[in-house]
């Protein structure tokens, strides 16, 4: 997805640092529009393929492509995007900053998730709503 991302250990890229934003930040974002720069750097960190980026954004590859050469995303992708990288910020801290352990885990099946990832959730903004509920359970020892 994002080709050039890291680079070596002489001169290393920051690192992108999701943040969570409240939900009138979240429509001011979202109405102005989110650069694809954003997103490439959030599906990076999660390891999300451009395939799962659109599916995630609900629109088609072609859609994401187009908006990449515009360099923005219009007002549904952007609060799409604004809501994962919230999500991200959420699992960086229950996971001690890991990206890698987050982005694992939102590939695993879950049985509070009826079997499914929560990766496969992201696609409606309850499933959103859901995982994020999930990682608080997760955070304060509540498994059951």
């Amino acid at each position: 997805m994002a080709t050039g991302t890291r680079q070596s250990s002489r001169n290393p890229a920051p690192v992108y640092q999701p943040r969570r934003a409240s939900g009138f930040t979240i429509i001011e974002r979202a109405r102005e529009g989110v650069s694809t720069s954003q997103a490439d750097q959030l599906a990076y960190l999660l390891n999300v393929s451009f395939k799962e980026l659109a599916a995630i954004l609900q629109m088609a590859e072609r859609t994401l492509h187009r908006f990449r050469n515009e360099g923005r995303l219009d007002a549904q992708a952007s609060e799409r995007l604004l809501l994962l990288e919230n999500l991200a910020a959420h699992g960086l801290l229950v996971f001690d900053n890991r990206a890698d352990a987050l982005a694992d885990w939102l590939r695993y099946p879950l049985r509070e998730l009826k079997g499914q990832a929560p990766l496969q959730l992201l696609t409606t903004i309850s499933g959103f709503g859901l995982v994020d509920d999930v990682l608080t359970r997760i955070e304060y020892g509540v498994y059951a």
